[in-house]
C-alpha cells in the first residue's frame, strides 16, 4: 500500500497527473514545427528597398512569396531558390537590409564580395544574396530610373547609385567596389513612401548588370544597401 502511494505522487504535480516523458518530448517538437511554419515579418514591417529595378530579395519576394514551397523555383529560378532555402526571412524581411553607424563609410564597412548582403548584415540573414549566379533581371535602357518603398517614411539624406561596368558578369564573379562606377549621386529627399531617381545613365553597356543603390536614411545613422539584376538590352 505504500509502495501504491509513492508512485501516485511520483506521477502527480500540484495535484495534477504528471506527463509522461514521451509525451513532453512530443508537445516540444509540435510546438517547435508549428513555429516554424509561421513566416516572420520582423523588420519587413517598418523599413524599405528598392523596387523597381527590383532588388535581389524584393524579386524573389515579389515571384515567389506566395508560392516559395514549389519546387519547380529550383529548375525556373535557381538563384532565387537558393536564397528560400538558405533563410526564408531574407524574402520575407526583403526591407530590412540594413546597416547602423556606418558613418558613410561603405567602402570600409562593406568588404568585397558581400555587397548585396549589406557586409553580411542582420547576422548574415542577407548572405545568399551575395552568391554567384542567373539571378533574374528587369530589363532597362541606358538611361533608366530607379525607385524605392519606405514603409516608415524614413526620408533620405542622399542616394548613391552605381552600375557594374562593362566587362563584369554576375552570373560567374563576386561584385566588388572595383566592379562598379558611380552614375548618379543626390541630394536630400523629404521623408515619404516613395522615391523616384530619375535619369539615371549608364551608357556603353549591354547584357546582365547590378544596379548598387546606397540609400542613407534622414532619421539616423541607418544605411541601406541594395543590388538590382538588370539587363541592358
Amino acid at each position: 500500500m505504500t509502495g501504491h502511494v509513492l508512485d501516485s505522487r511520483a506521477r502527480t504535480v500540484a495535484g495534477r497527473p504528471r506527463r509522461p516523458r514521451w509525451a513532453v518530448h512530443l508537445l516540444t517538437l509540435l510546438s517547435a514545427a508549428l513555429l516554424s511554419l509561421i513566416p516572420w515579418s520582423g523588420t519587413a514591417s517598418a523599413h524599405g528597398s528598392v523596387v523597381d529595378p527590383a532588388s535581389r530579395n524584393y524579386g524573389c519576394w515579389l515571384r515567389w512569396g506566395s508560392d516559395h514551397m514549389n519546387p519547380a523555383m529550383q529548375q525556373q529560378d535557381p538563384m532565387c531558390w537558393q536564397a528560400w532555402q538558405a533563410n526564408p526571412n531574407a524574402m520575407w524581411n526583403w526591407n530590412g537590409l540594413y546597416r547602423n553607424g556606418v558613418g558613410g563609410n561603405h567602402q570600409a564597412a562593406i568588404p568585397n564580395g558581400q555587397l548585396c548582403s549589406g557586409g553580411q548584415a542582420e547576422g548574415g540573414r542577407y548572405n545568399a544574396l551575395d552568391a554567384v549566379g542567373p539571378w533574374k533581371t528587369t530589363n532597362v535602357t541606358s538611361n533608366f530610373t530607379v525607385k524605392l518603398f519606405d514603409q516608415a517614411s524614413h526620408g533620405a539624406d542622399y542616394f548613391l547609385v552605381y552600375v557594374t561596368k562593362q566587362g563584369f558578369n554576375p552570373a560567374t564573379q563576386a561584385l566588388s567596389w572595383s566592379d562598379l562606377q558611380l552614375v548618379k549621386q543626390t541630394g536630400r529627399y523629404a521623408p515619404s513612401q516613395n522615391y523616384v531617381i530619375d535619369n539615371v545613365s549608364a551608357p556603353g553597356r549591354t547584357g546582365h548588370h547590378v544596379v548598387y543603390t546606397i540609400w542613407k536614411a534622414s532619421h539616423m545613422d541607418q544605411t541601406y544597401y541594395l543590388c538590382s539584376d538588370v539587363n541592358f538590352g
